[in-house]
């Protein structure tokens, strides 16, 4: 069992398989485009597609890359993918509860599987990857939000796919990453809450208005209305703005 302090001493370590090898070349110059490029998409759904193709193409040793994120330690899911193969690859590390992006999630460190017919780690989860095509995987835990944990995951058809130059450079792209997807984030929850409040003020306008009520009692009318359908207020309030109608 890893403790508290030694996930604390592995956050943005290499994974056991480091050689200390590093190779720059041009690393500079090309993660300064990724930032541009993430900064210049709009929505939290664009900043995530572009996180993740732009890992497919700039980590050495990638075909396919994807983000999971684990919600309050429980609720796991993956946000984005470059292709249907990644989702069906991370389900079966859901299902199997095991596996290397799972493993740097929970445990906030790089792991990487060099190939997944000798992998001895998680035995479910590998024979399944298999069946599926992917020969090796890279994962490397991305952010850390409150109870929100994850990881980028990189994966490869071929054995031994990932280097040490593939690390250095998943890393430092994870990074970037991680400020990108937390502004994106905060602007989308900030573009919520002002829907919702909106959305909330005008289902109490279309009350007062047809009932000649004060605007508390048509905030409460909403309130009853959302727990006797057990449907989030807001929802409920959107559904009278679109119909006009309290109820389903």
């Amino acid at each position: 069992m890893t403790t508290s302090q030694e996930r604390d001493e592995a956050r943005g370590q290499p994974s056991t398989n480091y050689t200390g090898d590093r190779v720059h070349d041009d690393l500079a110059h090309t993660l300064s485009d990724v930032a541009r490029t993430l900064q210049d998409e709009g929505s939290l759904e664009e900043t995530l597609d572009a996180i993740v193709t732009v890992a497919a193409q700039t980590v050495p040793g990638a075909e396919h890359a994807g983000l999971t994120v684990v919600r309050r330690r429980r609720e796991v899911s993956t946000e984005a993918a470059t292709d249907e193969l990644v989702h069906e690859v991370d389900r079966a590390q859901y299902e199997t509860g095991q596996g290397p992006c799972l493993t740097s999630t929970y445990e906030r460190r790089t792991v990487r599987l060099t190939d997944m017919a000798a992998e001895d780690r998680w035995p479910d989860f590998s024979r399944r990857a298999l069946d599926l095509g992917v020969r090796s995987m890279l994962s490397i835990q991305m952010y850390v939000r409150q109870d929100d944990m994850g990881a980028l995951n990189l994966y490869s058809a071929r054995a031994d796919n990932f280097g040490d130059e593939s690390e250095d450079v998943g890393l430092l792209l994870a990074a970037h990453a991680a400020i990108a997807m937390a502004g994106a984030r905060r602007e989308h929850d900030l573009t919520l809450a002002l829907s919702t409040r909106d959305a909330i003020g005008q289902a109490k306008g279309i009350l007062m208005e047809r009932h000649k009520i004060t605007g508390d009692q048509a905030f409460h009318l909403l309130v009853r209305a959302s727990q006797h359908a057990n449907v989030k207020l807001a929802d409920i309030a959107r559904y009278l703005v679109d119909t006009g109608d309290l109820t389903r």
